[in-house]
């Protein structure tokens, strides 16, 4: 407990505060490490020292990673879902041309309109 008085309302929220702070720093840790270790951009004395750093200064650490390699944890994160979702097109059998010609008969039969048809052709072609 931070504040003296046994058991009080302030020290149950500065502990539940002190409990969430540790969880959020625990998942941006985990988030950070695995996106460093999945990296092939980055040689193995850099990926090192980031550890050195993250365990020495956990919260600068992490505060650094994040703003130093940001965007780039974005863009990696967004290709391995593109990659996993192509995989998975490839081993269900899913074809872009196959949807294409169900869109074309829905459309055709009238049951879906011209906007959903855009819409849902966009989708697929991406």
């Amino acid at each position: 407990m931070l504040f003296s008085g046994g058991f009080t309302f302030t020290n149950f929220v500065v502990d539940i505060f002190s409990v969430f702070m540790f969880i959020l720093w625990f998942w941006l840790l985990i988030t950070v490490s695995s996106d460093l270790f999945r990296r092939h951009d980055v040689s193995g004395f850099g990926k090192v020292l980031w550890v050195i750093l993250l365990i020495l200064l956990p919260y600068i650490g992490i505060f650094a990673y994040l703003l130093t390699q940001g965007r780039g944890m974005a863009e990696r994160n967004e290709a391995r879902a593109k990659q996993a979702r192509d995989e998975l097109r490839q081993v269900v059998g899913f074809s872009a041309a196959d949807e294409i010609e169900k869109l074309d008969r829905l459309k055709s039969t009238g049951a879906i309109s011209e906007d959903e048809y855009a819409r849902l052709r966009a989708r697929v072609v991406q």
